[in-house]
């Protein structure tokens, strides 16, 4: 039983350090979990067909139908409210995932 016990705390311990310990992504002032930023470069690939390497600017009437939906991480709303969204959001939504996940990206820490 004490066994048991002490493999239990062992992984709840092991759980807590890997949260805080998770990849972070930087935009101003932001951080946003590596998984969230995840999730918006889905939805914004459900929502426009236009390629990431096009300029971000032409892509600002876009980030107003994510910031509105529902299935946007809620540590985006933040930024949704701040003027230039569109402008951070664009970029979030362009971070090279498999170069994040190795942090070999300048805005990703927490490796």
């Amino acid at each position: 039983m004490k066994t048991i016990l002490s493999i239990a705390l062992m992984v709840l311990a092991l759980c807590l350090v890997s949260e805080a310990q998770a990849v972070k992504v930087q935009e101003g002032d932001f951080f946003f979990l590596l998984e969230s930023v995840k999730k918006l470069q889905e939805l914004t690939a459900e929502g426009s067909n236009v390629n990431r390497m096009q300029n971000p600017r032409l892509t600002s009437t876009s980030f107003a139908s994510v910031c509105a939906n529902p299935s946007l991480p809620q540590e985006f709303m933040p930024l949704c409210m701040k003027r230039g969204a569109s402008m951070s959001l664009s970029r979030l939504a362009a971070v090279p995932m498999d170069i994040c996940e190795i942090c070999a990206f300048a805005a990703c820490t927490g490796c």
